[in-house]
């Protein structure tokens, strides 16, 4: 007798099937920001006394940086939404190649363990492969503010020389508004002697949170928010318990997912302030909006094609590019989107061509011409946001859409498909 071989469940490429065509209704709930928790955690290495984050969510990439400040010996505690960090055992200053290499927010470390121990030896980070993000400007603030820098085999060492191995204030202009090297600077900055300017700093809201919580425990910092940040060193920071922002990217993607389904959504909580770019654009399109105290209430029948390019903050958000594309993919009329941030962050446009989106490139710009109906395919998802917007347009298809990527997906949204699923979505993961 012959057995026929039946694949193992393990072995099936992990993926959503998402079936298409239904209309979304009821409440959806966001959770913490990620880009803002990753960093916040990486705060821990600036004091000896514990910190405690809320509103932290249940991403992979926060569990990877818990096994990245673990690794460097801090004790690392987490329960429901809340993560507790314990910075008096830190005993290594460079962590493991292997943790920082999937996790670009791992860079974050250099700031805070050169303020703390003089000293940091830090991987080139990985992550998304979304085009270049150099640590240039990274490297030039250490520099101004006293350390010793070199780049070797793919390592970033920093050193303070001379006695107490303490950075010094010092005046950075950054050549560009780069929010991880403003927020790694800021770290390094407020346990230096003196007093630090950074000029051209960025104004995103992650930068504000940060500030924050440094502000909570004990440090003297102002201008967070603005081009031009002050920060003015003490000898110690404490302890502190404090609340992650609620994740803009992620409201962002459920308010686009009312749209692109012609739903109506209650999103909480937003802070309209956060995404005055993307609110915008969606009324431009032609979506209703009302806001509600941090409720957000999207409705939408007709969407209409709108241009968009996008820029640093307060301009459009290139992690709302993507999912912003398959929306337009179904607007009335041809919308144009320009990328100006990332250079290889247009990779969705052929996985949207493939479900019938007709898009025409030209460098970094796209054109598209809405069709008035999507058709479910198999489509790959090339980085967290792509991920995000194969999700968004299999939504809106006829048929059944598989996602592939899920592991970017699951960096970046908590429970992404029970979330959607909740309010009317029919999503089903397969394998892993």
């Amino acid at each position: 007798m012959t057995l026929t071989a039946v694949p193992s469940q393990s072995l099936v490429t992990p993926q959503l099937e998402i079936s298409g065509g239904r209309r979304l209704s009821g409440d959806l709930r966001v959770s913490g920001a990620k880009n803002s928790a990753l960093v916040l955690m990486a705060a821990c290495l600036l004091s000896e006394d514990g910190l405690r984050l809320r509103n932290v969510p249940p991403l992979t990439d926060i569990a990877a940086m818990g096994e990245i400040l673990a690794a460097l010996g801090v004790g690392v505690r987490r329960g429901g939404d809340w993560i507790e960090m314990d910075g008096r055992t830190l005993n290594k200053s460079a962590p493991p190649y292997e943790l920082v290499n999937s996790l670009r927010a791992s860079f974050f470390c250099i700031g805070p363990l050169l303020a703390r121990l003089g000293v940091a030896r830090v991987p080139l980070p990985g992550g998304c492969q979304i085009g270049t993000r150099p640590v240039v400007e990274h490297v030039k603030g250490l520099k101004a503010l006293g350390a010793q820098v070199t780049i070797e085999h793919g390592v970033v060492s920093a050193v303070v020389p001379g006695r107490g191995h303490r950075l010094s204030g010092g005046r950075i202009h950054m050549d560009c508004p780069s929010v991880g090297a403003t927020e790694t600077l800021m770290m390094a900055a407020v346990l230096a002697d003196g007093e630090t300017v950074i000029e051209n700093a960025a104004l995103e809201p992650e930068v504000v949170d940060l500030a924050g919580l440094l502000i909570a425990m004990g440090a003297r910092i102002r201008g967070a928010g603005t081009p031009s940040i002050t920060i003015v060193g003490v000898d110690r920071l404490h302890g502190a318990d404090y609340a992650v922002i609620p994740d803009r990217i992620e409201a962002g993607t459920f308010l686009l997912a009312a749209a692109i389904t012609r739903s109506t959504l209650r999103v909480s909580p937003v802070i309209p302030e956060h995404l005055g770019a993307v609110l915008t654009k969606l009324e431009e399109a032609g979506a209703l909006l009302e806001a509600d105290g941090t409720a957000m209430t999207i409705s939408a029948e007709t969407i209409n094609a709108v241009d968009l390019r996008t820029q640093p903050f307060p301009g459009f958000p290139t992690d709302l590019q993507a999912p912003f594309m398959s929306l337009l993919a179904t607007a009335k009329g041809t919308s144009v989107i320009t990328e100006n941030i990332f250079e290889n962050r247009l990779q969705h446009v052929a996985e949207l061509q493939r479900m019938g989106a007709a898009i025409r490139m030209q460098g970094n710009t796209a054109f598209i011409e809405g069709v008035h109906r999507l058709s479910g395919a198999p489509v790959q998802g090339s980085d967290l946001r792509a991920s995000a917007a194969m999700v968004l347009a299999g939504l809106a298809a006829e048929g059944i859409t598989r996602v592939q990527g899920l592991e970017y997906l699951d960096r970046g949204y908590a429970d992404f498909e029970g979330k959607l699923n909740a309010v009317g979505a029919s999503i089903r993961r397969h394998g892993g």
